[in-house]
């Protein structure tokens, strides 16, 4: 094979389905990838399996596989993902299942485990807090190790038709197919690096393609309503074109793959990766036709020995309610609104681990109480972080209270509660960590 062809599924657990199930039916592709999850999607997810151990991987994975496994299995296309979350073998174990009721026997499914490290976290200083993962007693709820593609490869080589993986690395999940098929050394840094970039690029999905990217007037995106993802075609050395399909909205452009390869990066010269150190400082982007862009440049030096591990844990409850106000003078009433809700807060305040008040469109995002001129509407936003539920249950209900103890014209309440999940990170031996896999045959079904 001189030119692999990978496509992009999804960029976030949310991620729209109907771009993936073009590329599956159209692409004409080798490999498609779901990359679905972010710091805190693990998390909430090993939250999900404590309750029930049949949970824990990605809630839209049925509608996915179900969605893309008939075109993928006509055309030969492989699938990788990290939809396995906190639970992979029962995301293979669901994923066996759909492709028996679609009559997909024969479907080779792979789980790729071995990121979860929660019993050796202990000892680690995490880098948030000071303190070691220990100190956290009861309140830690994850630990979960950016593996590499070590995994990844072993169940491709294995002959797996899908694979499925927790936590990794985002780029390693388009990594492991290149190393797979091109047969790279693991200490070919250059074509390594030059990998992860092409995995960078890919792994936020329509972001490459102007989602993100869009600006109205500024910088125009056509048909973004019918965005597609985008897709890769990569030769043996490590170099691509970026592209998407033939009518699919949006656009590919030197502008919009810039922006997605600086994005996240916090150095483009030491891109840290479990399996390489890549090098994006002399990447040079081509628009060689429409909606094409060659991609060149990329280089790696040795992975540092370390791997990432996001740490979950119980910090409270979010407590908060909104209130809207309209027309003359609602800035100040807004404002009036924050100041009451503080007030009446005043006597649990020593109980309250954080809070704040906002107005949203006026504050919210940006630090500043000055506006030009008073907004025709604001709508006021109330919210604490908590010890307990019951104290959490409070902030909204004197949000609520404003209806009739409140400034003119309030309306429009919302309240809730929730628990709080923090994550915060440390740095493991990469030999700390054993990655494995296993596979199963999707069967006939017996009687």
């Amino acid at each position: 094979m001189s030119v692999l062809r990978i496509g992009a599924g999804a960029g976030f657990q949310g991620d729209r389905i109907a771009p993936a199930i073009a590329l599956a039916e159209r692409g004409q592709l080798d490999y498609l990838v779901f990359e679905c999850l972010g710091e805190r999607t693990i998390a909430l997810a090993q939250q999900a399996r404590s309750l029930d151990p049949s949970q824990g991987y990605d809630p839209l994975l049925e509608r996915r596989m179900r969605a893309v496994l008939p075109a993928c299995v006509r055309s030969g296309t492989r699938i990788v993902t990290n939809m396995g979350a906190a639970n992979p073998r029962a995301a293979a174990e669901k994923t066996r299942a759909v492709a028996r009721e679609l009559g997909l026997t024969g479907l080779k499914v792979a789980a790729v485990t071995g990121d979860d490290v929660v019993d050796r976290i202990g000892d680690f200083t995490l880098d948030e807090t000071g303190t070691t993962a220990s100190a956290l007693g009861d309140r830690l709820v994850s630990a979960n190790a950016y593996i590499g593609i070590d995994g990844l490869v072993a169940a491709l080589n294995a002959g797996a038709d899908v694979v499925i993986c927790g936590r990794a690395s985002d780029p390693s999940l388009f990594l492991a197919p290149l190393v797979h098929e091109f047969g790279w050394a693991r200490d070919d840094w250059t074509r390594l690096g030059r990998g992860i970039l092409v995995g960078h690029l890919l792994e936020c999905a329509a972001q490459i393609t102007g989602g993100y990217f869009a600006d109205p007037g500024v910088k125009d995106v056509p048909d973004l309503a019918n965005i597609g993802h985008p897709l890769a075609e990569v030769d043996r050395d490590g170099n691509a074109v970026i592209t998407k399909l033939d009518g699919s909205g949006g656009c590919v452009s030197r502008a919009t793959c810039i922006e997605q390869m600086l994005y996240e990066i916090h150095d483009p010269a030491r891109y840290l990766q479990p399996d390489v150190v890549a090098d994006f400082s002399g990447v040079q982007f081509k628009e060689i036709g429409t909606d094409r862009v060659a991609v060149t440049g990329a280089s790696g030096t040795p992975a540092t020995g370390l791997l990432k591990v996001s740490v979950g844990y119980r910090d409270g409850w979010l407590g908060e309610g909104q209130i809207s106000y309209a027309g003359a003078n609602c800035l100040a009433r807004g404002q009036l609104a924050i100041d009451l809700v503080r007030d009446r807060l005043a006597h649990i305040s020593g109980a309250l681990l954080e809070q704040r008040g906002e107005l949203i469109g006026v504050n919210s995002v940006l630090p500043t109480t000055n506006a030009s001129a008073c907004p025709a509407e604001v709508r006021m936003r109330y919210a604490a972080r908590c010890p307990d539920a019951l104290t959490a249950r409070a902030v909204g209900e004197e949000v609520e209270g404003l209806y009739l103890a409140g400034p003119a014209g309030g309306g429009g309440v919302t309240k809730g509660i929730r628990e709080v999940l923090a994550i915060a990170s440390t740095l493991m031996p990469a030999d700390r960590v054993a990655v494995t896999f296993d596979m199963q045959e999707v069967q006939h079904e017996t009687a």
